[in-house]
């Protein structure tokens, strides 16, 4: 008997020997474990991996690149946490770099599987793939003309000819239509409303479901229809970008802030720069500048739209207005054909703005001024106090970007440093991140309610936030995963409908949090959470039995040795939750103890996760 491709792989890596019998056939449910790792996006914003395994199956939900922080750009140069040949497949939510951008290193490490993601996703990675295959080379180049690498020779991460073995790879899928992947697992797509073609995912296998939310975008996008709710899930990963916060409302004219510092830098002589994500935020930018134009409220001087990426997704938004994607009263050719506007795709061009002969306005990316064209542009027009900068979506930490903002008065461009002199501002009514409220929004819709939700693509901060509201508002079981923790995942049957525990109300002061709470993969018997707080209510002693009995829904993946031990363990900790407080908090302790025994398994990460979860319940 031959090996399909899944038993081929299995066995390759040796999580399964030869069958006797074939694999489960098209449409039949499996009953092997699954599980779900956090490869990134976890205590971060940035370089989103999920990685769902189901037997000897491995689906990842997103490829990103780590950006911004030195520690998390290493991670890309490490070795994947499992083999890239091991991969059954990739599903995309959209195409930013943070969530695409590792697809090519992914690839040159030998995965071959196939890529899902809507047709728009495919068209705009297509465009920020390729671009970043070149970047990848130029800044190998530069680094070794320049002599400011620590590698001897700089080498990219990956390279243009890596990015076009991905290509053929990527295959779309339509909204809301459930696609069979074969053995009994289905994906469906539901529109997301962060850019164009973005999605959330879910993914079933038998009665488990993971829903991934990917960026949802506003309520109220400016070019795109609204976000659509997708179908509930027992386990909900949800972004956290802001979480913790909601977008102010306008006040006044909108973009007033934009207009404001076009209006003073243009009468003092100077020029505006306005790093812009290609792909979907140099859209939306050229539509308030539009408008801020026709209003008369900016002067009329040149737009350069100088990002050969940015020009080519102008292409596809072009082309996706008969498809039902943008919003019906949306007009393109109100802001994508404006007489002053010039789209610059030569690069001598490109080293003339840095030069203007006259005051100007320049669209470039990146957005958080991470690559790109727009560095060029920064290094010579910061230090003339005469110019802007004018930020216009989420920085993340370690960016260029977040740094401008914070106050930095010098920056360093190819090895050298060169002055902050310039104005620099960010107008805060472009994100297309929903806030707090969306996402409370979006997760109180799911029909029927999850089990568990995981608050990811945060700063931490951001995601305990969310993860404290959802659990305050919602009365459902949040955490912040970390990264590379792994989570057992165990059928829902009928999945639960929570009610709200509690009115809305001002967040509660939580216990301390314990001194020294380990890692998963730090967890070794004997370890003890110490809680604080003066008293435990009602309602938080009702979160933790759900903590307590989703952990024992973990017990299966224990080994078979630990198994009883730790099934006691959780099940005496359940008996006392309606008893003594010190107790209770005991029997926690004791459950932790048997679980840390088994930290090296899933099950026994899983376990260890949830309970060190528990001080962050308890008020």
């Amino acid at each position: 008997m031959g090996l399909n491709p899944a038993q081929a792989k299995a066995v390759a890596r040796g999580t399964q020997t030869l069958p006797n019998e074939p694999f489960m056939g098209k449409g039949e449910t499996m009953t092997d474990p699954m599980s779900l790792t956090f490869l990134g996006g976890a205590g971060t914003v940035t370089g989103s991996k999920h990685l769902l395994t189901i037997g000897a199956r491995r689906v990842l939900v997103d490829a990103g690149m780590f950006q911004g922080e030195k520690k998390w750009r290493e991670l890309n140069w490490a070795e994947f946490p499992v083999p890239a040949s091991s991969l059954d497949a990739v599903v995309l939510t959209h195409a930013h770099m943070d969530h695409c951008g590792y697809l090519p290193a992914l690839v040159a490490q030998g995965f071959d599987g196939p890529v899902w993601c809507t047709a728009e996703t495919v068209r705009l990675a297509e465009i920020v793939l390729m671009d970043a295959g070149h970047l990848q080379e130029r800044e190998a180049e530069y680094a070794a003309e320049g002599g400011y690498s620590k590698h001897n020779p700089p080498l990219p991460l990956y390279t243009v000819a890596d990015v076009e073995r991905t290509l053929p790879l990527l295959r779309s899928v339509p909204y809301d239509t459930d696609l069979d992947l074969g053995q009994g697992l289905t994906l469906r797509l539901t529109r997301a409303g962060h850019i164009l073609g973005s999605a959330s995912v879910t993914l079933r296998h038998g009665d488990t479901s993971v829903l991934v939310s990917g960026d949802l975008g506003r309520h109220d996008h400016p070019l795109l229809e609204s976000r659509d709710t997708p179908p509930g899930a027992g386990y909900v990963l949800v972004e956290s970008t802001y979480g913790d916060r909601e977008h102010p409302d306008a006040e006044g004219h909108p973009h007033e802030v934009m207009a404001d510092v076009i209006r003073r830098t243009i009468a003092r002589g100077g020029s505006v720069l306005v790093p812009a994500f290609a792909v979907d935020r140099t859209p939306v930018v050229l539509k308030a500048l539009a408008q801020l134009r026709r209003e008369n409220r900016i002067p009329d001087v040149p737009i350069f739209v100088n990002s050969p990426m940015a020009v080519a997704a102008l292409a596809v938004y072009r082309e996706a207005a008969p498809t039902g994607e943008l919003r019906p009263d949306l007009h393109l050719d109100e802001f994508i054909n404006l007489p002053n506007l010039r789209e610059v795709t030569d690069a001598e061009e490109s080293k003339r703005l840095n030069h203007p002969d006259r005051p100007c306005i320049i669209v470039s990316s990146s957005g958080m001024a991470t690559g790109g064209r727009v560095l060029h542009h920064l290094e010579y027009l910061l230090p003339n106090p005469r110019n802007a900068v004018i930020f216009t979506g989420y920085q993340g930490v370690g960016t260029r970007g977040r740094q401008l903002l914070e106050g930095a008065t010098e920056m360093k461009f190819r090895g050298r440093f060169v002055p902050v002199k310039a104005e620099i501002v960010q107008d805060g009514e472009f994100s297309v991140h929903a806030d707090g409220s969306d996402l409370i929004d979006w997760l109180a819709a799911l029909d029927p309610k999850p089990h568990t939700v995981f608050c990811v693509h945060g700063e931490q901060d951001s995601a305990d936030n969310l993860a404290a509201r959802i659990r305050r508002e919602l009365g459902l079981v949040a955490v912040v995963p970390h990264y590379r923790e792994v989570v057992a995942l165990q059928p829902v049957d009928g999945l639960p409908v929570v009610q709200p525990v509690a009115p809305a109300q001002p967040a509660p002061q939580h216990a301390a949090e314990p001194t020294s709470t380990p890692e998963p993969s730090d967890v070794s018997p004997g370890a003890r959470l110490t809680f604080g707080g003066a008293g435990t209510h009602t309602d938080d002693r009702a979160q933790v039995e759900v903590i307590l009995t989703t952990a024992l829904g973990q017990v299966p993946f224990v080994p078979d040795d630990k198994r009883a031990g730790v099934e006691a363990a959780l099940q005496g900790a359940i008996a006392r939750v309606g008893g003594d407080r010190a107790a209770l908090l005991d029997a926690v302790n004791q459950a932790l103890y048997a679980a840390a025994s088994a930290v090296e398994t899933p099950g026994g990460q899983s376990i260890v996760a949830l309970l060190a979860h528990v001080p962050k319940v308890l008020r």
